[in-house]
């Protein structure tokens, strides 16, 4: 479609541009000219209009974090771009454009009216982070196929749609199809949708309408579990038991194996132990959260309980520092006055120092806390790993076993085969190691050192994780979390003191001058 600026220089949203066009929008009179004098935010600034100005390209908005109106509508725009940055928006129009593609739209998590009329869209795409959408004009654009709108049911919050003037509209059954489909639409191209169009639409596409129903219904419960899988695969992976729960390690042990696949058979001893160390992982695993639980209640009870009486100690001080301020107000003689002014400092002294008793007081006792956490948790974590490579020893035993018996029967094997007295039926693979004891012995060790391979490594991976994770948490605790509580409240404190000191130092003087 034609513009008459279409000849005109494409604009650049630059800063002189976002700069004008903030001030032609904002406050006017007096207040105009103080907010031009002192410089406005865009960090502040709600709505924008940057509509008839020949722009190509959205660019430079990044400031405007809290923006909720933008208004881009009547330029050249040919790519929707540059609004990562604006998450708060509510409100966008980029009417009467060049666009082709729906896309860049991934953050406006927050938007709820957008408005593409007269585009040159073609497909309805890439606005699945759009749930908050309530309303939607795409009218006047080049989409042509019915079966797209249905892209638009994931929009549950979507009650008023324009499609007007797209090719699809010349189709007769156009507004039932939509009706239809997106049957939580209230209005559809500007006209409210009444109960009786609503029911012949459903009944026209009763059928299609409930193998979608079903579809999405099958594929919403495939999400549900998707969903679950994961949960669960991140408790077994916190627990360090991941893929413990069945066969996952006994086929780890012959994935790279490929002479031990010609002669493996599945052992359910070794798999059975697997589910021990399986469960095993849960049961240790809700042990330490329930510890680590009640290490931060206990810590955050010795806190609260600190602060309790440091906040009555202030109390107390705060109101006898009201009496003392208006028994000051009226001293005229000097003497008195700096007598009674170094027993008010003296006080403030005593202050200082219960306060910083009790944080010292609070300090060894939390050191005391993380000390008997820090053994507790320790505890924990060697019994676990004892346990674990117990459980993986019997995992090396059960190979063992299984490494004699497959030696023994391999040999049997190979005595038949050199007196012609096998079946027909073993594989052409297992033939190929029955040429001589060396070659199947070979084979057979070979896959034996891989499979305790295996085993050494689940032990080694377990045993790392779950120590570093220990090490990392008690690092946290006596490195960032209690040094800077302990900083923070010494800083405050600090802070008071010379507050109060500067406090009584100021009023001196005012009472020493007037004197």
């Amino acid at each position: 479609m034609s513009r008459l600026y279409d000849t005109v220089e494409p604009a650049v949203i630059d800063e002189e541009m976002l700069k004008k066009a903030v001030e032609e929008q904002g406050p006017k009179e007096e207040a105009g000219k103080i907010a031009k004098q002192e410089g406005i935010d865009f960090k502040d600034v709600l709505s924008l209009r940057l509509d008839f100005l020949n722009v190509l390209k959205i660019d430079n908005l990044w400031e405007f974090t809290a923006l909720t109106k933008l208004q881009l509508d009547n330029n050249i725009i040919e790519k929707i771009e540059g609004l990562d940055e604006l998450v708060n928006l509510v409100w966008l129009d980029l009417s009467f454009n060049n666009i082709e593609v729906l896309d860049g739209l991934d953050a406006l998590t927050k938007l709820e009216d957008l408005t593409l009329y007269s585009n040159r869209i073609s497909t309805i795409e890439n606005m699945d982070n759009l749930l908050n959408l309530h309303v939607l004009s795409l009218g006047r654009n080049n989409l042509s196929e019915l079966e797209n709108l249905r892209y638009l049911r994931r929009f549950k919050k979507l009650k008023t749609l324009n499609l007007s003037d797209n090719p699809f509209c010349k189709q007769d059954e156009y507004k039932q199809y939509v009706i239809a489909f997106l049957s939580n639409l209230d209005f559809l191209d500007y006209r409210l949708i009444d109960q009786q169009s609503r029911e012949a639409a459903i009944e026209r596409y009763q059928v299609s309408r409930d193998e979608m129903l079903h579809n999405e219904k099958q594929a919403e419960l495939k999400k549900e579990e998707e969903i679950k899988r994961m949960k669960g695969l991140e408790l077994h992976k916190a627990a360090y038991v991941e893929m413990m729960d069945g066969p996952d390690l006994f086929d780890q042990m012959y994935r790279e194996d490929v002479e031990g696949q010609k002669l493996s058979e599945m052992p359910e001893k070794f798999v059975a132990v697997c589910s021990q160390i399986f469960d095993f992982g849960l049961v240790e695993h809700k042990k330490r959260e329930e510890e680590v639980k009640q290490f931060w209640e206990c810590v955050e009870e010795a806190k609260q309980e600190n602060k309790e009486i440091g906040m009555k100690a202030i109390d107390n001080f705060t109101n006898m520092k009201k009496k003392v301020l208006q028994e000051l107000a009226q001293i005229s003689d000097q003497k008195m006055l700096e007598q009674r002014v170094s027993e008010y400092n003296k006080q403030i002294t005593e202050l200082w120092d219960h306060l910083m008793g009790l944080e010292l007081q609070l300090v060894d006792q939390l050191e005391e806390v993380i000390k008997d956490f820090e053994r507790n948790m320790q505890d924990l974590v060697s019994s676990f790993i004892e346990n674990i490579q117990a459980y993986l020893t019997q995992c090396r035993d059960l190979e063992n076993i299984h490494h004699e018996k497959m030696t023994e029967n391999s040999i049997v094997i190979l005595e038949k085969a050199m007196k012609n007295e096998l079946d027909d039926e073993i594989s052409e693979d297992l033939r190929l190691l029955l040429v001589d004891k060396d070659t199947i012995i070979n084979a057979l060790s070979s896959s034996h050192d891989v499979h305790m391979l295996k085993i050494d490594n689940k032990e080694d991976d377990i045993v790392t994780r779950i120590n570093n994770w220990l090490k990392g948490m008690m690092e946290n605790i006596h490195q960032d979390e209690e040094i800077a509580r302990n900083r923070m409240r010494v800083s405050e404190v600090n802070n008071m003191i010379d507050h109060l000191r500067d406090e009584i130092d100021n009023l001196e003087m005012m009472q020493g001058g007037n004197y």
